[in-house]
Formats: structure tokens, sequence, C-alpha cells
């Protein structure tokens, strides 16, 4: 008996719409990674992106438990000695509530190609409509 080893040419991938209004940021993250990933399918195979895609709408709405509105910080650097920057959930939900989401999701996926390849499947839209209904997109359970 053999096992069974996905392939690119072998793999469906599916459409699955997402409503992020009131849901807690790292559990909607986690759910939307392991789509994702293709671990929600018999047919997983580690080495091969066998996810689906997953579009996410109010994705501003997401909430955060605790004080970490407040505490919860965001960092990145220009390169240059002293660049580093930042800021708080709560400024980043206002400024780009997407990158939230993304930046959660990301660090859920594989740090290597094919990990960049599968967070190309993740559409965020901070508002409730979204430009993908000709995929006739299917609601992802929670």
């Amino acid at each position: 008996m053999k096992s069974y080893m996905a392939t690119p040419e072998t793999v469906e991938k599916e459409w699955f719409v997402v409503d992020g209004q009131g849901q807690t940021l790292g559990r909607l993250a986690s759910r939307i990674a392991m789509v994702l990933r293709g671990k929600h399918k018999p047919t997983y195979t580690p080495h091969v992106d066998a996810g689906d895609f997953v579009i996410v709408v109010n994705a501003d709405k997401v909430r955060l438990t605790g004080r970490k509105l407040d505490q919860k910080m965001y960092y990145w650097h220009s390169g240059y000695p002293g660049g580093i920057k930042g800021r708080t959930a709560r400024q980043m939900l206002d400024r780009k509530p997407e990158e939230v989401l993304t930046r959660a999701v990301k660090g859920m996926l594989p740090k290597n190609v094919l990990g960049r390849h599968m967070l190309r499947k993740l559409k965020l839209y901070a508002k409730p409509d979204h430009p993908h209904q000709a995929q006739q997109p299917k609601p992802l359970d929670p």
C-alpha cells in the first residue's frame, strides 16, 4: 500500500469567506492559517500548497482580549541606526486594520517560499463587502 502525496496539479482549491466582526484575533488567525495550509483536508501534504483561498471581511472589527489594545506593540525597522519604530494595536487598527490580522496569520505559516505563497491566498477587507463574488465563496465554519 502506498501513501498518497498530493501534487500541485491534483489539488482543488476552494474559496471561503470569514466575517471577522467580534472574533478574537488569535483564534481567527489560527483557523485561517490552518485553511491556508490545507490542514483541514484529508489530502494534506506538508511540502505542497494544498490550501484554499480565504476572504476576511470586517477585518477592522476583530477584538483583542485583556489590555492588548494598548500594550501590544507592532515594530518595524528602517534599516538605519536608531530606526526602530512601533505602534500599539489600537493605532494599527485605526491606520491599517488589515495589517494586524496579516501579521498574526503570517506568524503561523511556514517561514519559507511556500509560506509566502500561502499568504498570497489571504484576501483581507476592512469593510463588509469584497470583490470576489465570482468565485462563489462558502462561509468558513468557526
